[in-house]
């Protein structure tokens, strides 16, 4: 095994369909009010190569990047110095499925706080599901 080989922990991937139309949904993901309502405050701008925060509360701010802008089917951006999110959208007959992946996970990296990704990822994980939840109860509203 080559030492230089990132020891890297699986994406964590939440996939729901919405009862939605994928506009709806695209204008949930992909705005900064969006995004503030179901997921974190943020100066968001829907621009290839934009740089924004996301406003972590007690993390303060994470510097984001956006890396893939493809309305309504694809956004993402990387996240704080190790991290990507990607929205990907699909739709389905009046309704969308949306699945987020959070990657770049590697059992060797701490974050900028001092903790393993292993921690963070298994809790992260679980965060996730609530947090997609909310999404969908805003764009099903």
């Amino acid at each position: 095994m080559d030492n230089n080989t990132q020891n890297t922990l699986p994406d964590i991937r939440q996939t729901l369909v919405l009862n939605a139309p994928i506009q709806k949904v695209w204008a949930a993901v992909a705005t900064a009010e969006g995004i503030a309502a179901w997921f974190m405050p943020n100066n968001f701008q829907p621009e290839l190569g934009y740089e924004f925060h996301l406003e972590a509360g007690p993390f303060g701010n994470s510097p984001c990047k956006v890396t893939v802008l493809d309305p309504p089917n694809c956004l993402a951006f990387e996240w704080g110095k190790d991290w990507s999110l990607t929205f990907e959208l699909v739709e389905m007959d009046g309704k969308t499925e949306f699945t987020l992946i959070h990657a770049g996970w590697d059992a060797d990296k701490v974050t900028e706080f001092g903790q393993s990704h292993n921690e963070v990822r298994d809790r992260m994980s679980g965060g996730w599901v609530g947090i997609v939840q909310k999404l969908s109860k805003i764009v099903e509203d």
